[in-house]
């Protein structure tokens, strides 16, 4: 079925888009340097990123050699909700928070600490945000 042009990227075309997104983000590589290595205007990594233009099967199988990842790796974390027998229908994953350099730092940094300073950042944050500490570990 073809897609008309005003219509919304697809929810896949915009979570491949952010994966690729915050790999790159993670191993530090701009737009340019991303685009140059698969062949790609620094514009089209962007449309790419923003899910505005999918990636073509090539061209993914070319940015998961470059980044080092499986392909798999652009999926991972996109589920269509399908309620299972004998359960309510669900909401699907929210896919519109999309990773900043500075959500993604933190959470390789974040990584690193012992479970104890995790926690501690952890209510420090939701402290920042308002909100109060939660029991759940």
């Amino acid at each position: 079925m073809a897609r008309i042009k005003d219509e919304d990227p697809h929810p896949v075309d915009r979570h491949v888009g952010r994966r690729v997104q915050e790999k790159r983000l993670g191993l530090g590589l701009t737009q340019t340097a991303l685009a140059k290595a698969v062949g790609v205007s620094f514009q089209q990594v962007q449309k790419y990123e923003k899910g505005t233009n999918r990636v073509s099967a090539s061209k993914l199988f070319e940015i998961a050699d470059f980044m080092k990842v499986d392909i798999p790796f652009f999926f991972e974390g996109f589920a269509v909700a399908q309620p299972g027998f004998g359960e309510e229908e669900t909401a699907a994953f929210d896919h519109e928070r999309s990773a900043t350099k500075h959500s993604i730092e933190i959470d390789n940094l974040v990584r690193r600490l012992p479970a104890r300073k995790q926690k501690l950042i952890l209510d420090m944050v939701r402290e920042m945000l308002g909100e109060g500490p939660d029991s759940e570990d």
